[in-house]
């Protein structure tokens, strides 16, 4: 007696599946997409923060002139370049009670009338 093989489906477009007895998709490209797809919503938000997170370091790096151990913003510079205040990687407590906010490598100390010192921590 001839034992008939049930026919999978694809999980992402619905078409037949030829080959292995275990394979969930008909090609790369499926596998990908229903991949994709099962990820973007879950890591959407971690996307948008690390996003964030970059352009924060990229602006506090720009306003770091090479060689230079600190400098100066305003808190408006900072701004109009994109900067948001509410995403850092870590905070620095220093021993006088001052508080660093670091993305990544680099950080700001807020100052007086709305001026920030922007510092570059070394290698550590």
């Amino acid at each position: 007696m001839l034992q008939q093989k049930e026919t999978k489906t694809c999980m992402s477009c619905g078409k037949a599946v030829k080959g292995r007895s275990d394979k969930k998709f008909c090609d790369d490209y499926c596998r990908a997409a229903y991949n994709n797809d099962l990820k973007s919503a879950a890591n959407n938000n971690i996307r948008n923060v690390n996003n964030a997170l970059g352009k924060n370091r990229r602006i506090l790096e720009s306003l770091l002139p090479d060689g230079e151990a600190t400098a100066k913003a305003n808190k408006d510079k900072l701004i109009e370049k994109g900067f948001q205040f509410k995403y850092h990687t870590h905070l620095y407590h220093t021993k006088t009670d001052k508080t660093y906010f670091y993305c990544y490598e680099y950080g700001y100390l807020p100052l007086e009338n709305n001026w920030y010192l922007i510092v570059k921590r070394e290698g550590e």
